[in-house]
């Protein structure tokens, strides 16, 4: 009688908040997770480059439905800027170009170059971020030899504040956080911040902190993960979480679930929708005297 397989257990859709660790990409840890939780289906909402560390937000199963819904428009880092050498990447992974003894740089200068980066700033992305110049990645045409020029783009440093200053006989380091708009480079920061000093600058180190509502408290390492492969957030508590809640009575919610369209809920943006007994069950936005189901969760 022929074997047959084991079901495959099922995995319990909601989201892994991953605290990356260093030299891994962002697919990296995708596929790692992929194979600690048992699924294939498993997505991040926003990358993190290969240095850096922090928070990298995962879908896990259905909730890979709410990645492109979240609202991570804004980001916390803590960084290390070092003065004194420029590089093709604007970070420490690149090659040396243009630089210059930091000793002259005093904190003044260094004070008024960090305001003058802060607030409403127009910013050229990195030559080697992803950003997409006609279709193709900026990174992908610098490898390719191609020259690329990226236009600069409005972005929003919320907070620019210096922590600490280390300085040495060839450089000048500065321990800052920064708390900006989704889309802020903060090794572009780097780059502007040495530049406007005359003495050139990168991005010597890099971690996320914070990303829309997540931050480290609800982070674990992938060993972390190994020895306990559940959740950060289920599905109802990553919807309560990242988005704004309509609770909805047993008349609309059997209505829903029978695809009517519901008033409005007088709430801005994407809105999680529960069912009375708690449970997740869309995502919905207002339009107009009416509400409409952006993403079905589960029918209540």
């Amino acid at each position: 009688m022929p074997s047959q397989k084991a079901p495959r257990p099922t995995v319990a859709p909601g989201l892994v908040v991953v605290d990356k660790a260093p030299g891994m990409t962002s697919h990296d840890v995708v596929a790692r997770v992929r194979r600690i939780v048992g699924t294939r289906k498993v997505g991040h909402a926003g990358t993190l480059d290969p240095m850096a560390t922090g928070i990298l937000v995962l879908g896990v199963e259905r909730a890979t439905k709410l990645l492109g819904h979240l609202a991570l428009d804004r980001k916390v880092y803590l960084a290390t800027i070092r003065l004194g050498q420029a590089t093709t990447t604007d970070d420490a992974e690149g090659e040396p170009t243009t630089g210059a003894d930091p000793s002259g740089v005093t904190d003044e200068a260094v004070a008024a170059g960090i305001a003058e980066l802060t607030g409403e700033i127009m910013q050229v992305p990195s030559s080697v971020s992803a950003v997409k110049i006609d279709g193709k990645r900026a990174y992908a045409r610098v490898r390719a030899g191609e020259d690329v020029e990226i236009p600069a783009r409005p972005v929003t440093v919320f907070r620019f504040d210096l922590l600490a200053t280390t300085r040495t006989d060839t450089s000048l380091d500065l321990d800052v956080m920064v708390d900006c708009s989704s889309g802020t480079y903060v090794r572009a920061l780097a780059r502007d911040l040495g530049a406007a000093l005359g003495v050139g600058g990168h991005l010597a180190a890099l971690r996320r902190t914070r990303v829309g509502p997540f931050d480290l408290r609800v982070c674990r390492t992938l060993e972390q993960l190994e020895e306990d492969p559940a959740l950060s957030l289920d599905m109802d508590a990553a919807v309560a979480t990242a988005f704004p809640r309509r609770d909805l009575d047993r008349v609309e919610a059997q209505a829903l679930a029978h695809g009517k369209r519901l008033p409005a809920a007088g709430i801005d943006g994407t809105y999680g929708i529960f069912d009375p007994a708690g449970k997740a069950v869309a995502l919905g936005v207002d339009e107009g005297r009416s509400a409409r189901a952006l993403v079905v969760l589960n029918v209540p």
